[in-house]
């Protein structure tokens, strides 16, 4: 199947407990291209491409995130595809 690409904005306690860098973990794990940011507003921003099933299973880890991490909302859009070399942390 065809890649696509996924905007989710994840809320909670998500900044500080480094979620971002275990987003970037899961996501190379899966093949998984885009990257992950703090937003001022204490969320986390997340772009990723890849095959459906691969995002399907990213979205699920975004709904709890790394140990630390509480999860309050998950946002998740479907964006047109970019391309992107690898996963990112900004």
């Amino acid at each position: 199947m065809a890649n696509q690409c996924r905007r989710a904005l994840v809320t909670g306690r998500v900044q500080g407990v480094w979620f971002r860098g275990s987003a970037q973990q899961q996501a190379k794990k899966l093949g998984i291209t885009g990257w992950a940011k703090n937003l001022p507003d204490g969320r986390v921003e997340v772009l990723m491409c890849g095959d459906v099933a691969s995002l399907d299973s990213l979205q699920q880890w975004l709904k709890k995130g790394p140990p630390l991490a509480r999860v309050d909302d998950l946002k998740v859009s479907e964006e047109s595809h970019q391309a992107f070399s690898e996963f990112t942390t900004g």
